[in-house]
């Protein structure tokens, strides 16, 4: 499970006034309603058509840990390309798509290619292109839209979770309450015994957009406890990007049950 979590990783937040006055919390962050704080949130979503960026990360599962250079290149909505190198040697390249994720990784020869509904079922909770995209960018993993959501301010951010939450699902977020980028996404399985945290540690800008600069993943299973920092080093988007992958002949085939 390590493999696939750390390539999913890779690969697996108007203003609201009265007349003459803003209301104010005790925090300094002014109140806004739960409507205005989603639209904006999704008002500073980064715009942009391709991306080309050069990453650090760290991994560690208890077990294992590495800290490889990767590449992830974007075109928007479209595809999702990540290649992972250590002392300049490419060790694993992934192509996520709406339709499909394939990886293949040289260590051991294998290769995985499949769609996001077995890697849902699997990993136990609903998976698509959209969440790794947004998840890479700074912003909502699920549609803040599509549901009723309540907020507090809470932490020096705006806390919102949804009104109607499913007892076998939990989801909170943290958002920025000057710049409306996420902070934190909490997302858990009790009975699973599953947890996933997603904490943006700082931003940066490109061209005039806030991006994020430190991504700090935590997936807990049980007592299984993975870690994943991204560090975004260099950015550049709208630039010419291509996508080569083709999976080495002679590899074995991943299968999840």
């Amino acid at each position: 499970m390590s493999r696939i979590w750390c390539l999913l990783c890779f690969s697996m937040i108007m203003l609201h006034s009265c007349k003459g006055t803003k209301a104010v919390s005790a925090s300094g962050i002014k109140k806004l309603n739960t409507e205005k704080i989603i639209a904006n949130h999704y008002n500073r979503s980064f715009n942009f058509e391709t991306l080309n960026a050069r990453v650090k990360v760290k991994y560690d599962d208890g077990k294992q840990s590495f800290s490889p250079i990767a590449t992830f290149r974007f075109e928007k909505d479209k595809t999702i390309w990540v290649s992972v190198k250590m002392l300049g040697i490419t060790l694993a390249k992934a192509l996520i798509t709406p339709e499909k994720v394939s990886y293949y990784e040289k260590i051991d020869n294998t290769y995985f290619e499949g769609d996001f509904k077995v890697l849902s079922e699997w990993l136990g909770t609903a998976l698509d292109f959209h969440k790794v995209q947004q998840m890479l960018l700074g912003q909502a993993l699920f549609n803040l839209r599509e549901d009723k959501y309540k907020s507090s301010i809470a932490d020096q951010a705006y806390q919102l979770w949804p009104k109607a939450e499913l007892a076998l699902f939990e989801r909170l977020f943290l958002i920025r309450h000057d710049t409306f980028k996420m902070f934190s996404q909490q997302l858990k399985q009790p009975i699973e015994n599953r947890n996933l945290t997603i904490n943006y540690q700082s931003y940066q800008k490109v061209g005039n957009q806030d991006f994020p600069k430190e991504i700090y993943i935590e997936a807990l299973q049980e007592q299984k406890r993975t870690t994943i920092t991204i560090e975004y080093k260099t950015v550049d988007y709208n630039a010419r990007v291509s996508f080569p992958f083709k999976i080495p002949s002679g590899y074995k085939e991943v299968t999840i049950q």
